[in-house]
């Protein structure tokens, strides 16, 4: 698994290593079972604190992503297929508002913003 961090972007660096352990479980890339990295294993091959990577595997747990063996480490739950689709579907209207805000500022109508996203989605008008 390849985690990267940085110091230089607004977002704290658990919610960092959140989002792309979640983003790689969400896309396949780690598979029901897995075993992800040791909390102590990512904490110093990202030379940051146990306690922020602890914090990171907390919330992946909470939400269902991972669960826990004490003395084995830590695993990628099976998918809830359900609660994979929720996530994806709160992702894509994060998304839609982003693009209706920006189609307010630029002066877009509905219908332009439409014609906008059937051409991204492959249909011809």
């Amino acid at each position: 698994m390849n985690v990267i961090v940085s110091n230089a972007i607004d977002k704290p660096i658990y919610e960092q290593i959140y989002t792309q352990i979640k983003g790689a479980i969400l896309r396949g890339e780690c598979r029901e079972g897995e075993a992800l990295p040791s909390i102590r294993a990512l904490a110093k091959e990202l030379r940051i604190s146990v306690i922020t990577t602890k914090r990171a595997f907390d919330d992946l747990e909470r939400d269902g992503f991972i669960y826990s063996v004490q003395g084995k480490g830590s695993f990628v739950a099976a998918k809830n297929r359900e609660m994979v689709r929720e996530q994806y579907l709160r992702q894509i209207e994060e998304k839609f508002a982003e693009a209706a805000e920006l189609a307010g500022q630029a002066g877009i109508s509905k219908k332009q913003l439409s014609e906008m996203f059937s051409l991204a989605i492959g249909e011809e008008q």
